[in-house]
């Protein structure tokens, strides 16, 4: 099994270095630096507004990086972007699931996206599935899932093409303390099993395990690098996260 010592002193698998953005005159971003390492789960942790969807949509190439270096695997994301996006997972706050189509056939697409055989996508779907006890929605059509199901599903797709890194913006959005608790610790368990580096977008505290590393980004700028343990200190998380975040 896979853990991250065992990825320590290895390439990230997310570097980010002086990126910055702009919509217009407004800075949305302001040299953000840091990686994710592989093995890891890395939470970037801000308030509404903070600059995590812009950041997201900068690493996905949704918007173009003008200012900074973004480099995934090594690869940099301006210069060799179908390498560096074909290794990348992606879940947004937005589901993405064909709701009209059956969880198989959401697969199968996304298998096909990724030059993977319906068999193969198929077999590395039940696997993933059974990871969660989910395996007898396999023909069930998406508008029929539970928004719990459903995200499950969308996390499990993400993953079948094997990604070195998993991109999560808010992707527990709308469910409850039950279902998000679960989907944050599959998800913890398949980061050490797997190697894989997460960076999961979140404002919510209680998403974040004291060992995870943790970026705090506020209007823009990066306030803190640490473990959540480590930020923390004598105190706890969340007090430490409005000290950051009061201005």
């Amino acid at each position: 099994m896979a853990d991250a010592r065992q990825h320590a002193g290895a390439q990230p698998v997310l570097d980010l270095d002086g990126v910055g953005h702009r919509f217009g005159k407004v800075v949305a971003l302001d040299d953000v630096s840091f990686t994710v390492e592989a093995g890891t789960f890395t939470a970037l942790l801000g308030v509404n507004g903070a600059g995590k969807t812009t950041l997201f949509n900068l690493v996905t190439r949704l918007y173009a990086n003008r200012a900074g270096r973004i480099r995934v695997r090594g690869d940099d994301l301006r210069h060799a972007p179908h390498r560096a996006l074909a290794t990348m997972g992606l879940v947004f706050q937005n589901r993405s699931l064909d709701a009209t189509l059956t969880v198989r056939q959401n697969f199968v697409y996304h298998g096909a996206l990724h030059g993977i055989s319906p068999r193969r996508t198929l077999e590395r779907a039940a696997a993933l599935l059974e990871q969660v006890g989910m395996t007898e929605v396999l023909d069930r059509r998406v508008n029929t899932l539970s928004g719990g199901q459903a995200r499950r599903v969308e996390i499990a797709r993400a993953m079948t093409h094997r990604p070195t890194v998993l991109l999560c913006d808010e992707a527990t959005a709308g469910l409850d303390v039950k279902s998000r608790r679960a989907i944050v610790t599959h998800l913890h368990e398949r980061t050490r099993a797997e190697g894989i580096g997460v960076l999961w977008a979140t404002h919510l505290i209680d998403e974040i395990e004291p060992d995870d590393p943790v970026v705090v980004l506020h209007r823009g700028e990066v306030r803190a690098r640490a473990t959540a343990r480590a930020l923390a200190g004598d105190g706890d998380l969340a007090s430490a996260f409005l000290a950051l975040t009061e201005r």
